[in-house]
């Protein structure tokens, strides 16, 4: 099996490369600088050339606060370059399986939400990722919803926490948005089998199961780093304005396919590959990537709202 990984500098990427070495399969995993999905020409030229069986789309305009300004540009990525990447693969006979989020919800129900939820995103960037599904999904491809993304190869709320742990006396972190915080490495194992499988084109949700709120993971990363977790200190979402609205329940129901492992337990198993005290499975020694400290989108002056985007 051929694969093409998008966005191939990004955090989910660096994990799924992991796991595909490990089965000796040719992969391409071109990063922004050197395939610009918003050129059409040039994802249509590489796809024909390299002829992959399998295109995961990692790439993303992620920066949700700055997608309400710059909403045009982020659906160039987001949606339009999508519709293009799905077209081609519908033509040469690849499987797409296309990133999306928690944010085409727009929070308000109780329960978390099924695959099959209507989607009401409350922001631009929300909108955005709605519109690559609804292409990718035209073109009997695949989709994967997934929420609260923290990894070892890029800055994550995870490593802010980390951070903030060693600067600052205290921190304040939003405790009214649940989700369900989930680990890179176990998102690439289940794009991995989901690729391999004879499962239906369609929407699939992939996320760790249980729940908390931002508060909860701010606790539990200080308590793994041997902090006290009462110098973490709750706030509304109202105490901490943003340009973008944020869902305040972003949990995915897994109908479909066996959801993740429990949020807790991935992340202590996280723990020593996020700080460089143990590889990724099939990682070649020396070559982990640290976690990645200091996500400006996500913090100011000691305080925390979460994440970025999915």
């Amino acid at each position: 099996m051929r694969w093409l990984i998008t966005g191939g500098r990004g955090m989910l990427a660096a994990d799924l490369l992991h796991r595909i070495a490990l089965t000796g399969e040719p992969v391409l995993a071109p990063g922004r600088d050197e395939l610009d999905l918003r050129d059409a020409r040039a994802v249509r030229d590489l796809v024909r050339a390299y002829r992959p069986r399998v295109v995961v789309n990692c790439a993303a305009w992620t920066a949700v606060d700055l997608a309400e300004t710059r909403e045009a540009e982020a659906l160039e990525i987001n949606g339009t370059a999508v519709r293009t990447l799905a077209e081609v693969c519908e033509r040469s006979g690849a499987r797409l399986v296309h990133l999306s989020t928690d944010y085409v919800f727009d929070g308000t129900s109780a329960d978390p939400y099924p695959e099959d939820a209507e989607p009401r995103p409350l922001n631009a960037y929300g909108r955005t990722k709605l519109a690559g599904e609804r292409a990718a999904l035209e073109q009997g491809q695949y989709v994967v919803r997934t929420a609260w993304l923290y990894g070892a190869g890029g800055p994550n709320f995870v490593s802010t926490m980390t951070l903030l742990a060693a600067t600052r006396p205290e921190v304040e972190v939003v405790d009214d948005q649940r989700g369900q915080p989930t680990w890179s490495a176990d998102l690439a194992d289940h794009l991995v089998r989901l690729a391999r499988s004879d499962l239906p084109p369609g929407v699939y949700h992939a996320a760790s199961s249980g729940e908390t709120t931002w508060y909860g993971l701010a606790r539990e990363v200080f308590a793994l780093l041997g902090e006290d977790p009462d110098r973490v200190r709750p706030v509304p979402s109202a105490g901490f304005p943003r340009p973008a609205r944020r869902p305040a329940n972003s949990l995915l129901a897994s109908t479909r396919t066996e959801p993740l492992r429990p949020w807790r337990d991935a992340l202590h198993a996280a723990w020593p590959v996020l700080h460089g005290q143990a590889l990724p499975v099939g990682q070649a020694k020396g070559g982990v990537p640290k976690a990645g400290l200091g996500d400006g989108r996500a913090i100011t002056s000691g305080r925390a709202a979460g994440k970025a985007g999915s």
